[in-house]
């Protein structure tokens, strides 16, 4: 089993169980939900999550999604992140972590 994090705010985790699904605004935007790997978890928070609180890291099951995920390169970062190209399926998370 395989685990992958995103960070995401807990209003639109709580959307997402309404919704029987997740899937952040950077699947329409940009057609994939960027992840981490856990040694990524904190420097992602800090770039892209400064100063915002009511965090919640999902802690994604990749063996239980149904949607595709890939290991991709960012070069701004120059690092490999993964991505999953479509939503999030509620049974791949496994817990949702306040941070």
């Amino acid at each position: 089993m395989a685990i992958i994090y995103h960070i995401t705010t807990q209003t639109e985790w709580e959307q997402a169980v309404r919704n029987g699904f997740y899937a952040s605004p950077s699947l329409k935007e940009e057609g994939f939900i960027h992840c981490s790997q856990d040694e990524q978890v904190a420097k992602t928070q800090q770039r892209y999550f400064s100063g915002k609180t009511d965090l919640v890291k999902l802690v994604i099951d990749t063996d239980k999604l149904k949607s595709k995920y890939i290991f991709e390169w960012s070069p701004s970062t120059e690092d490999t992140f993964p991505h999953i190209y479509g939503p999030v399926n509620l049974e791949a998370v496994l817990k949702a972590e306040p941070i």
